[in-house]
């Protein structure tokens, strides 16, 4: 169940809500190629396997969205091998992937890096989709995703009335549950998509879905100001090539296939190029969010993303996430710095600050991430938390490794 942190001066709290407090937690791939700020690894498309590899530069040329497959790999294939391609008649594609992770001490805030001192499984994830591709007229698609691990608790509907979904009903084990983040399905035709069902949430830039972060840590906002997943109709609109439009209806936030009392909320907002190396995204959620806001059908909360790439090889990315949600108001500020040195290797640093009830959470991680095959990468990180109000201070290594297939 995710954790609300709450402040008074000199005192820190990291209490549980009474009711439940993510990638598409944000989407855990783009939801268009042509202007959503996806936050992926940096090493370029290696975590999509069964993608062909057009190019190979270990110069460090391949930058955020370079191809996977070159010759600095220390083993196996220049390309990354699929569980089911989606090389056929229907279109179908089935993978996965295997996280482990180990960090040092429990986070103030980032509720994904708890229980510490022990090697963990995070995620045991399976999927099965099928794009739908508007591009010829009419055409259909879904996604289904089945999750174990020790991050179900933050995975799982928690919005939800108990019972409900995958939400307390007996599919979780200690530390360790069985989580169903998605469940939709898409039809499109042309530049208009639109998805039914149970999806990761518009809000953010970090996301549920391992492969698709830098970090194996999480940023404070990303816990405790953005929704994970929803329940409702989400449609997109590539109204130009510089503008992606999002609006869609939700049954409030965290919710699957369930109404927590008056959950009705609008999510969507719209993703532009500024230039070809200024991408801007604002995401919004307003109305009753269900277990938070108290029922108020006023609450609002966004996300705002500008993405910057500065050279072929670096890239700056600002994030600033706001709720108003009754007497649950918070706003934070992330920034990101990532520094390309191959295709197979990245160093990345990130600076925050979440205020919530009149304190201040901060952090400063640095990790890198190196891909010794197509399939595999692993990402160590140093991270150093600071809260001045409450005079805490902590550092914590941690590492995780990912086998995508």
């Amino acid at each position: 169940m995710k954790r609300l942190f709450a402040f008074a001066p000199g005192l820190f709290l990291a209490a549980m809500t009474a009711v439940p407090a993510t990638a598409d937690e944000s989407l855990s791939y783009s939801i268009s190629d042509n202007v959503y700020i996806e936050p992926v690894s940096m090493l370029g498309d290696a975590p999509t396997p069964g993608q062909k590899d057009d190019s190979c530069d270990c110069g460090g040329k391949g930058g955020k969205g370079g191809k996977g497959g070159c010759s600095c790999y220390l083993f196996g294939p220049d390309e990354p091998f699929a569980a089911y391609s989606g090389d056929n008649a229907l279109g179908i594609s089935v993978g996965g992937w295997t996280q482990f992770g180990y960090h040092s001490a429990n986070s103030y805030a980032d509720l994904f890096n708890q229980n510490a001192g022990a090697l963990h499984l995070h995620q045991q994830w399976f999927y099965a989709e099928r794009v739908a591709d508007g591009s010829c007229g009419w055409d259909w698609g879904f996604r289904a995703d089945l999750m174990y691990g020790i991050d179900a608790n933050n995975t799982q509907a928690f919005g939800n009335n108990p019972g409900r979904w995958d939400y307390l009903n007996g599919f979780d084990y200690g530390s360790y549950g069985w989580a169903i983040p998605q469940l939709y399905a898409e039809v499109a035709n042309g530049d208009l998509s639109v998805k039914l069902g149970h999806f990761y949430t518009l809000i953010g830039y970090e996301v549920v879905t391992a492969p698709d972060n830098f970090f194996y840590s999480h940023a404070f906002t990303m816990n405790n100001s953005e929704p994970f997943t929803h329940t409702g109709a989400i449609a997109t609109y590539n109204y130009s090539d510089n503008l992606t439009l999002y609006g869609g209806w939700t049954l409030g936030w965290d919710t699957g296939f369930d109404q927590f009392g008056g959950g009705s909320s609008w999510l969507g907002g719209f993703g532009y190029s500024v230039t070809d190396d200024i991408s801007l995204t604002y995401m919004s959620t307003y109305g009753d969010f269900g277990w938070l806001g108290n029922g108020r059908n006023d609450s609002y909360s966004h996300s705002v993303v500008v993405d910057f790439t500065l050279t072929d090889n670096l890239n700056y990315v600002f994030q600033s996430d706001m709720i108003d949600a009754d007497i649950y108001d918070t706003v934070g500020i992330n920034q990101y710095l990532f520094y390309t040195l191959t295709d197979c290797t990245a160093l990345g640093a990130r600076v925050e600050w979440w205020h919530n009830d009149g304190v201040s959470t901060n952090a400063a991680t640095f990790g890198v991430n190196y891909r010794p095959h197509a399939n595999f990468i692993v990402r160590p990180e140093v991270k150093h938390e600071w809260i001045p109000g409450a005079n805490l201070a902590q550092t914590i290594f941690g590492a995780d490794m990912i086998l995508t297939y």
